[in-house]
């Protein structure tokens, strides 16, 4: 029996990632776990939708509050496999998340440079299946360069 841990919740993530890959979107996925299911997976839409702000983590978090019918996210999880950008950590600390999970660091974009944290109640965990993501984005932009 696999167990429902960080790895098996961020191998979720990568399969959205892909799905964002394949649809030569960025490839960051996100997945919104409470109680060790998965209410909500997301992946980046700002190519299709023709919006900035249509990141993985915002996609994620929306779905998520629509199926808690509530806009806090207090007992959930959100593993992505990006570090989150400055727009999406603010959007995380509004929706109250108890933890964030994520894979790749982004020190050139990601909210740790901008020296931001999530909300006082949240954990950050990072490094999670970080090689993985890494390698997707790698490919992807060599792909994009080519």
């Amino acid at each position: 029996m696999e167990m429902f841990d960080d790895v098996y919740f961020m191998k979720q993530a990568l399969v959205e990632a892909q799905k964002a890959y394949d649809a030569d979107e960025v490839p960051v996925g996100a997945v919104v776990v409470v109680e060790n299911r998965i209410i909500a997976r997301a992946h980046n839409l700002t190519e299709r939708l023709k919006d900035v702000t249509a990141h993985a983590e915002m996609q994620a978090i929306t779905a998520a509050a629509h199926f808690l019918n509530g806009k806090y996210l207090r007992d959930c999880t959100l593993y992505v496999t990006l570090e989150p950008c400055v727009m999406c950590m603010g959007a995380l600390y509004w929706s109250q998340l108890r933890r964030v999970v994520y894979g790749a660091s982004d020190p050139k974009r990601g909210f740790a440079q901008a020296g931001l944290g999530p909300h006082p109640k949240a954990t950050i965990h990072n490094g999670v299946m970080a090689e993985e993501a890494t390698l997707l984005l790698q490919d992807f932009f060599r792909n994009k360069r080519a």
